[in-house]
């Protein structure tokens, strides 16, 4: 029987969850699935079907993500999966297909996601544009200048609380995007089975003159080895509205008593707190990859942030999965914008479409895409100047949150 990709209606997502707890090789409980049904508009989402049978799935969720110079939309590639008995048959090159086909023509020009594995998605041109570290830092550890966790308060999550502070970082933090409701429940969703022993998750906020000025997400979790305790503290998220905040809520976090490690699954790559350590290494710091980007639409893309510096270079844009964007374009930008357009003049600098994702955040340099023979400059110079024209000031690039 031929095998169809089709979109999806609410009365598909049980099946095709299933297909992704098959392809992911776990099970979730029903008020996990429920919440993340409610982030899914079915209508930017497919499955592929043997018959009445979904063997594949992939969507998107329809974000905005803050990019050098503002907010823009971007689609939240997700649900990607391929069930163990169609593997290797080209259904997921199928969807990506599909997809990209379907997100150019609705003019979403940017995608982004998680990979599960950075192998797959090099193929079909995303880049990875962020990194993140885990950091397993001992409890107590010293600062190596004074800092104290005054004016904080223990309380439970709660949206409207974090919210206001959330939104304002987010709109300035590369990679972040923005929360309505049902984000936020998906943030805050804390089931027992999912703690494995842990304490249901805490929020400690952070006050200042203007009220609220930073808060931690974070649970606890005892365990004792002959009387000592081995106990972890697990920090989900750290939002704060300046560095004077975050480092004192990265010190109340250090300071629980009856703890031996702290923990923090996503940080950014320039965390303040791996600086404020007197011994840096105590973090143990572990850098990964974090999201990875693909330029849908190159000119549309490039065109929608802005430049760190002064920027007139001509790319010469190699997409064998998205072949229109394919060829040269001429990109002339700065601070305040840029504009990009088809040319005929020689090129300056000759790229692949995931060295343009990669580089879209300004996490990741032209400059070292090339050093791994990714980019290759074809006028002295050009290269050095639209590499640092891509990258932007401030904190580096990351995603907070899995999506």
């Amino acid at each position: 029987m031929a095998l169809e990709t089709r979109t999806l209606s609410h009365d598909d997502l049980d099946g095709v969850w299933q297909v992704l707890e098959h392809a992911f090789g776990g099970a979730n409980a029903p008020e996990d699935r429920d919440v993340e049904f409610g982030l899914v508009d079915p209508k930017r989402f497919y499955g592929t079907y043997d018959g009445d049978q979904p063997v594949a799935t992939g969507g998107s969720f329809a974000l905005t993500l803050t990019v050098p110079g503002g907010v823009r939309p971007v689609a939240g590639v997700t649900w990607v999966g391929v069930s163990p008995t169609h593997r290797r048959r080209g259904l997921l090159t199928s969807l990506k297909r599909r997809m990209l086909d379907d997100l150019h023509a609705a003019g979403e020009p940017v995608a982004a996601l998680w990979a599960s594995e950075g192998a797959i998605y090099q193929r079909f041109g995303y880049g990875p544009a962020a990194w993140n570290v885990s950091l397993s830092i001992p409890s107590k550890a010293a600062f190596n200048r004074p800092v104290t966790a005054g004016d904080v308060r223990l309380t439970q999550p709660d949206a409207a609380v974090l919210a206001p502070v959330y939104d304002q970082v987010a709109a300035r933090s590369l990679g972040w995007s923005a929360r309505d409701a049902k984000w936020w429940e998906y943030r805050l969703h804390d089931p027992e089975h999912r703690r494995s022993g842990a304490s249901p998750m805490l929020a400690v906020l952070a006050d200042g003159p203007s009220g609220v000025e930073g808060y931690a997400l974070y649970s606890t979790k005892q365990e004792w080895h002959e009387g000592m305790s081995g106990s972890t503290v697990s920090v989900r998220e750290v939002v704060a509205l300046d560095p004077a905040t975050r480092a004192r809520l990265w010190r109340y976090l250090l300071d629980l008593d009856l703890m031996k490690t702290v923990t923090a699954y996503l940080s950014g790559l320039d965390d303040p707190v791996l600086h404020l350590l007197a011994e840096p290494r105590s973090a143990r710091a572990q850098m990964k990859d974090n999201l990875w980007v693909r330029l849908v639409d190159v000119p549309t893309a490039l065109a929608a942030r802005s430049y760190a510096t002064d920027v007139d270079v001509v790319l010469d844009v190699v997409d064998d999965f998205c072949p229109w964007n394919a060829g040269r374009w001429r990109l002339s930008g700065g601070p305040a914008g840029g504009v990009c357009s088809a040319t005929t003049d020689a090129a300056d600098v000759s790229v692949n479409a995931g060295d343009l994702g990669a580089a879209y955040l300004g996490g990741t340099t032209l400059l070292a895409r090339a050093a791994a023979g990714h980019v290759v400059e074809q006028r002295d110079g050009a290269l050095a100047a639209a590499s640092l024209a891509f990258g932007w000031p401030g904190p580096a690039p990351y995603a907070p949150l899995v999506f």
